[in-house]
C-alpha cells in the first residue's frame, strides 16, 4: 500500500499457504505478470493497487489469472504473549482465521481452483454510507463535557 500511497502503481503478491512450497513457481508467475503489464503498457498515469494471490503449486499447474473480489475470513487466532529468555515480553501473532466467504468470484475460490487471483484494491476505508450519522454525532461531541469555572 505504501507505493500506492506515494503515487506508484503497486502489486502485493502472496502465496496462498505459508509453507514456502513452490516459491520459485510463484516468483516466476509474479515476474511474468509484471512483464506483461509493462509490455502491454498497462501502467497508465494514475496509481493503482493490486492484490495477487498465487496457489502453492508447480508452475505448470497454476491456471490463468481470474479477476476476483476479496473473500472474508473469520477472526484470527489470538495473539500469544510470552517471555523470552531475557525476561522481555514477546508477541506471536495468531494465524489468520479460516475462510468465511469463499464463494465463487472470491480470491479464496479462485486459488482453491488453481488460479492466480487478481483483486484491484482501494485504500479509502471511509464509511461513506454513514457519514451523515457521524456528522451529527461529531457535532454533539463538540460541546465541552464539563463547564469551565
Amino acid at each position: 500500500m505504501e507505493g500506492y500511497l506515494f503515487g506508484v502503481p503497486s502489486i502485493a503478491f502472496s502465496q496462498v499457504d505459508r509453507d514456502w512450497h513452490n516459491l520459485e513457481a510463484a516468483a516466476l508467475k509474479a515476474r511474468e505478470l509484471v512483464l506483461q503489464i509493462e509490455q502491454q503498457k498497462l501502467l497508465g498515469s494514475a496509481p493503482w493497487l493490486l492484490n495477487v494471490n498465487i496457489p502453492n503449486l508447480p508452475v505448470e499447474q497454476i491456471k490463468h489469472i481470474k479477476l476476483c473480489r476479496l473473500g472474508r475470513r473469520h477472526a484470527a487466532e489470538a495473539v500469544i504473549t510470552q517471555l523470552n529468555p531475557r525476561g522481555e515480553t514477546m508477541y506471536w501473532i495468531g494465524a489468520a482465521g479460516p475462510a468465511k466467504d469463499d464463494a465463487d468470484g472470491t480470491d479464496f475460490h479462485a486459488t482453491a481452483q488453481g488460479h492466480m487471483a487478481l483483486t484491484p484494491l482501494k485504500v479509502d476505508l471511509t464509511d461513506h454510507d454513514h457519514l451523515s450519522y457521524w456528522a451529527q454525532t461529531a457535532a454533539r461531541l463538540q460541546a465541552p463535557l464539563f463547564a469551565r469555572t
